[in-house]
């Protein structure tokens, strides 16, 4: 979750707004990016209330100022695009690390969950619900109007994502797609 915050804060600094560097998110150390109910509260409450079967949390979203940025329509597909990138990217990365022939078990035991988990998060946060990164791409490829209307669901994001997690869609949609990707990048999931 740290590589995938700061890569939204890294590029939309890069892109004009440096309101992630100001406020003290644009660093690689995680403590930046714990929030208590995201990181800690959320996922205890799902894993709760799933039964043990589902689990999942977040990190504090890095601030970003989309009307700082050179190009706001452009740029926030652009800076909704960098974290799951970023977790895709690390996914590959560490898929070429674990075929080293002499590497321990209990590294690529560790390896492979990371390819997994940065996989799943990068193909959850592509989901086109607000307030996901997907949602950030489309508002940004939307016409304005469009865009406007659509971003209007946001305050009911949250709940939209929890009903979709406890009705098992997201299951149904992001599994094959992850299990997907694993498959390309050479891990049995």
């Amino acid at each position: 979750m740290t590589i995938h915050e700061f890569s939204h804060g890294w590029v939309a600094y890069k892109l004009g707004d440096p309101t992630a560097k100001h406020s003290g998110r644009l660093t690689l150390n995680p403590l930046a990016h714990i929030d208590i109910f995201w990181t800690f509260l959320l996922p205890l409450f799902i894993f709760i209330s799933s039964g043990g079967r589902t689990i999942f949390g977040t990190a504090k979203p890095v601030p970003v100022n989309f009307w700082a940025l050179r190009n706001p329509k452009r740029d926030m597909v652009l800076v909704g695009a960098a974290g799951p990138l970023a977790n895709f990217i690390l996914a590959f990365i560490l898929s070429l690390v674990i075929k080293i022939p002499a590497l321990h078990e209990n590294i690529s035991f560790v390896l492979i969950n990371l390819i997994v988990i940065n996989v799943v998060l990068g193909v959850f946060n592509l989901t086109p619900i607000p307030p996901l990164d997907g949602s950030r791409i489309l508002m940004g490829l939307l016409p304005r109007r469009i865009a406007a209307q659509y971003a209007m669901i946001e305050p009911f994001g949250f709940i939209i994502l929890m009903a979709f997690v406890w009705l098992g869609i997201f299951g149904n949609l992001i599994w094959p797609i992850v299990e997907l990707i694993l498959k390309l990048l050479g891990i049995s999931s």
